[in-house]
């Protein structure tokens, strides 16, 4: 068994902007490096073996301070990337809207099998971020591992611990720079508690997008995705 603490990344001004980001290297805003000191602070109280992150700025900068606090290098690793979502990354709805309508009708159905152009379709992404978890549960058998990411690889691995399709828009609360403790038994993931950000609530959030007649519920995922 392997305890993997997975965490979203800190705040960047795309999420404020609610602007898709995917794999654009955005860094995180003020807050957003706020989070990440928070963030340290709390995992020095966790006896953490290993640290890992995804290999994007976001990411990386929010697992920067643990690491110093801790003293452990980061494995940085490809395969726990967000979504490409090619033609979208960098845009804002309206944007989306102008430039892209048919592109936004056809993800807004959610089927995991279609990509947008440029971009990566939801079951080769589900199947790359759940290949670097099983990874890392095997490398590192009987200990705790940080683990930094996004919000659309944990949605990932929250509908596959929970036996979730991989139709439908997300369903479950990612704050950023939150904690989620899930444990890797061989190749089975088990989560044990979701989305505790106790350790940044009072540095506030980002505000909900107001789409609701217009985008389901997983725009306001990671800023969007």
């Amino acid at each position: 068994m392997t305890e993997l603490i997975l965490i979203r990344h800190g705040e960047t001004d795309w999420n404020l902007q609610h602007r898709f980001q995917g794999q654009i290297d955005v860094p995180l805003n003020a807050r957003g490096l706020a989070q990440a000191q928070r963030l340290a602070e709390r995992l020095a109280r966790e006896a953490i073996d290993a640290l890992a992150c995804s290999d994007l700025q976001r990411a990386r900068q929010t697992a920067s301070p643990a690491a110093q606090r801790l003293s452990l290098a980061t494995d940085s690793i490809p395969g726990l990337r967000e979504q490409g979502f090619g033609v979208l990354e960098g845009l804002a709805l309206h944007e989306i809207l102008e430039r892209h309508p048919h592109e936004w009708d056809q993800w807004r159905r959610h089927d995991p099998d279609y990509a947008l152009p440029g971009g990566e379709n939801v079951r080769s992404f589900h199947a790359r971020v759940i290949a670097a978890v099983l990874a890392l549960g095997a490398q590192h058998p009987q200990r705790r591992i940080a683990v930094v990411t996004h919000g659309g690889a944990l949605d990932m691995i929250y509908r596959t611990a929970l036996g979730l399709p991989l139709e439908g828009p997300r369903i479950c609360a990612i704050p950023n720079a939150g904690l989620n403790r899930l444990r890797v038994v061989g190749e089975r993931i088990e989560i044990i508690t979701w989305a505790d950000d106790a350790h940044v609530a009072d540095l506030g959030a980002v505000t909900p997008m107001a789409l609701a007649d217009l985008a389901p519920p997983d725009i306001q995922a990671d800023g969007p995705p």
